[in-house]
């Protein structure tokens, strides 16, 4: 008897008790599916504008006279205001409206990118860019809140897979539809096609949107400022570390101190205050949520600093123009596409996310070892299958994180709960892509020097150097070409001694997922809950 109460324990403790739930839409709409076209078009051109700019930097440039320094701050403004905005996302929608901000926010995202299009100098740029950011910051948790709220629990994964779909989508297209802006016709067409897109979306977001209940509550300046303080300072030191070799930089040190100063302060504050008006406290006491922001990081390191590094490989080592990198890495977007299917199913059918979460794991870690095996003689074809398995992996792992985040939490910590997520995410790539690119420039100079060491004269042997003096063109010709060599061969071990790190950083986060509580088995029924 004993035994048998001893296993009763255990199998409850594995399992939670199932809950019964109206499949009932939170905030219900007349046509959901406009709702989603609205919603996802919207989300879709603020992530499109994460890189849609990037391959337009050199014709901005030439454009508005500014240094190669000075432009910069064209892709800095644009992540600075994004991040800052973020947080503020969940006091704002309860103080003013969740409806009324997302239509706020859109309109002002399609206005400062027309503004980004007219601008004349680097500084208006730089200005309208910030502004294009912090309106732009609001609708990623804001659309991802709406697809949850506005549609049944039963449909849910299924929105969170397009959504997801977005997310991944978005960053692949922004270089190749700004390259292909660029060359045919102007490179302020990348972002004056925002506008009547933009239109169209901020259309059926007025006419379809519904809202949530507005709730006042007292906004916390001090905790919002050292937040602020402390995001600016690690934006700008990830991206500035780079330019000004890191810790050799007095400019570097003083970015690390005030984000340390700024995030201690803010956490004491937090810890210390009774009832913290930014976030709710809840998000923080759920064990499964925070696991779920951690997951947020590592995806946001691997996705993205991989979506960095790929396109400056394929075309400054293997020689593809810009749209050719785009078609090499769209099978990655297709993995996902497949994958986030079937991790929808395989959710809304009970299986445990956890184990999921593990295999999609697995997958990433199983492309970046095929990627650490690579070589300047790589073909098209082993790219392809490398970005399918990532893709795949990368599919499996959105659906169960947000899943579980999302099932433990009550409706009206969505917003801010989505926003955290957005967070994570979007400060794990800036911490991925600056380490990832440190790590490259490093790897690149050891890797040179460890190369040019093996050139000795039975290597050279074919130049004769005594003919320098005589054929001067001839000899300096043969050795830069020998340093080209070197320099392509030192630049190939660096990107796949990333590639191996990678592998290394996505294999141990297999354990996170114990840290998350299997979500409780819900049955779904017509109609309203039983009381």
């Amino acid at each position: 008897m004993a035994s048998k109460a001893a296993g009763t324990a255990r199998k409850s403790r594995a399992a939670p008790p199932a809950l019964v739930q109206a499949d009932v839409a939170l905030l219900p709409v007349r046509n959901a599916f406009l709702v989603v076209v609205g919603v996802m078009t919207a989300s879709l051109l603020q992530i499109l504008d994460t890189t849609i700019a990037n391959v337009a930097i050199p014709h901005m440039q030439a454009s508005l006279g500014a240094t190669p320094d000075e432009v910069s701050w064209v892709l800095t403004s644009y992540i600075l205001a994004s991040a800052v905005g973020i947080p503020l996302t969940g006091w704002l929608s309860d103080r003013f409206g969740s409806r009324r901000l997302f239509i706020l926010s859109t309109a002002g995202f399609v206005l400062s990118s027309m503004l980004c299009g007219m601008a004349q100098n680097i500084t208006q740029m730089v200005l309208f860019r910030t502004l294009q950011g912090l309106s732009g910051s609001f609708i990623s948790p804001l659309s991802q809140a709406a697809m949850l709220d506005t549609n049944r629990p039963s449909r849910q994964p299924q929105m969170m897979a397009i959504w997801g779909m977005g997310l991944m989508i978005g960053p692949i297209l922004g270089p190749i539809l700004g390259g292909w802006l660029t060359d045919n016709w102007n490179w302020r067409w990348v972002f004056y096609v925002n506008v009547p897109l933009g239109v169209v979306a901020l259309a059926i977001l007025i006419a379809e949107l519904p809202s949530r209940p507005i709730v006042r509550r007292r906004f916390d300046l001090f905790g919002f400022a050292m937040i602020a303080i402390a995001i600016t300072a690690l934006q700008l030191m990830m991206d500035r570390g780079n330019h000004l070799d890191w810790f050799e930089s007095t400019e570097v040190w003083i970015y690390a101190l005030v984000m340390i100063c700024a995030a201690w302060m803010g956490a004491v504050h937090f810890i210390t205050t009774p009832h913290p008006t930014l976030f709710n406290g809840a998000l923080f006491a759920n064990r499964t949520f925070v696991t779920a922001s951690f997951f947020m990081i590592v995806m946001g390191v691997v996705m993205f600093a991989s979506m960095a590094l790929m396109p400056s490989m394929l075309q400054h080592l293997l020689g593809y123009s810009v749209i050719g990198t785009g078609w090499a890495m769209m099978p990655r977007g297709l993995g996902t596409l497949i994958s986030m299917q079937v991790s929808g199913v395989l959710v809304r059918r009970g299986v445990d996310p956890r184990l999921v979460i593990v295999l999609g794991f697995g997958l990433t870690a199983a492309s970046f070892w095929q990627m650490s095996g690579w070589s300047l003689q790589v073909d098209q074809w082993h790219i392809i299958v490398a970005g399918i398995v990532q893709g795949l992996g990368i599919g499996l792992l959105f659906i169960p994180i947000n899943n579980s985040a999302f099932a433990t939490l009550p409706p009206q910590l969505r917003t801010e709960g989505s926003s955290l997520l957005n967070l994570s995410r979007s400060l794990g790539a800036s911490v991925g892509i600056a380490v990832m690119t440190a790590f490259l420039a490093r790897n690149i100079q050891i890797s040179h020097s460890d190369l040019a060491g093996h050139v000795t004269a039975s290597v050279t042997g074919m130049v004769d150097f005594s003919t320098i003096d005589r054929f001067q063109q001839i000899g300096t010709a043969a050795l830069s070409a020998i340093d080209a060599a070197i320099n392509r061969q030192a630049a190939m071990i660096a990107y796949v001694d990333n590639y191996y790190l990678m592998m290394w950083l996505s294999v141990l986060a297999f354990p996170l997922a114990l840290l998350m509580r299997r979500p409780a088995k819900v049955t779904l029924i017509e109609g309203d809950a039983p009381h």
